[in-house]
């Protein structure tokens, strides 16, 4: 029961880690970057070079794969969503799929479609709770998840930066009309976001060490229903949302069935935004018309 509840705490973690980078995209640009998943990908790839050919350390490919992985935040934001600013919702959904396709058929091309094996870069005792034996991955995941949130938090409430993006959040064109650059404040947001996917890939092919060009896909999608069953646009939501998905999603595969434990979280999901269509933590927005 604890190892149970230590691991989803762990899962769910990563997946908060995932969704505080959809939550911060949605809250500060109002759109929904579906290519975050791939992202994560890119990063479970750049450790496991840097690792493997490289030779870096733990720490240095971590670092490493968090540097690429904001670069390539701030490139797909320049080239595939800052033109959009003035589209339709369609039309930036319809463009993060295609650069959410683009990435996984870059990965395809290579790294192949063959299955990587990833180096073990958190080489720490594990640890005795009670009867049950919990990793050092788990407890660096849950370190990490609470580091995270805690900094997020401190940067968006007390930097200038983290003010320029609330004010941006609330209101663009006020924002611009107060001297605020909200190009670069979205930009600053998605780099933010893309470094953190980046620790993501890493702590999620440590806890599940195999890597391939798909390995984004379906834990990006569940780190949105994340962002959402916590409250979208709301960074403890999102943390929130992820651990409580995380601790589903574990106990569900234990008591239930593995193959009904998706399932059983999507309707966890429905069942919450129908009592509460915000979220969690959401808040409503009234919108004059």
């Amino acid at each position: 029961m604890v190892s149970y509840l230590i691991n989803g705490i762990s899962l769910g973690a990563v997946y908060a880690i995932i969704a505080l980078g959809y939550t911060m995209v949605y809250g500060i640009a109002k759109m929904l970057n579906f290519a975050h998943g791939d992202v994560i990908m890119v990063g479970g790839y750049m450790a496991y070079c840097s690792t493997s050919y490289m030779g870096f350390g733990p720490l240095t490919s971590v670092l490493f794969s968090m540097l690429v992985c904001t670069i390539l935040g701030i490139v797909v934001e320049k080239l595939a969503y800052k033109p959009l600013r003035g589209a339709s919702s369609l039309a930036v959904l319809i463009t993060a799929i295609g650069v959410s396709y683009f990435l996984q058929n870059a990965a395809l091309l290579i790294w192949s479609s063959n299955p990587k094996a990833f180096p073990n870069l958190f080489d720490l005792p594990q640890v005795q709770v009670g009867d049950s034996v919990v990793t050092s991955v788990a407890l660096v995941t849950i370190a990490s998840c609470i580091v995270i949130m805690l900094a997020l938090t401190f940067f968006t409430e007390k930097t200038k930066m983290g003010k320029a993006m609330r004010a941006v959040s609330e209101d663009r064109g006020a924002a611009a009309l107060m001297g605020i650059n909200v190009n670069s404040t979205i930009s600053v947001t998605f780099a933010i976001g893309s470094g953190l996917a980046a620790v993501a890939g890493v702590l999620l092919c440590s806890a599940y060490p195999t890597l391939m060009p798909t390995t984004g896909a379906m834990p990006g999608i569940k780190a949105f229903t994340a962002a959402v069953f916590g409250g979208i646009g709301s960074i403890p939501g999102a943390m929130l949302g992820g651990i409580l998905l995380g601790v589903i999603e574990i106990f569900a595969k234990a008591y239930v069935s593995t193959q009904l434990s998706d399932a059983i979280v999507f309707a966890v999901l429905i069942v919450v935004l129908i009592v509460k269509p915000t979220g969690l933590l959401g808040r409503k927005l009234t919108e004059k018309v």
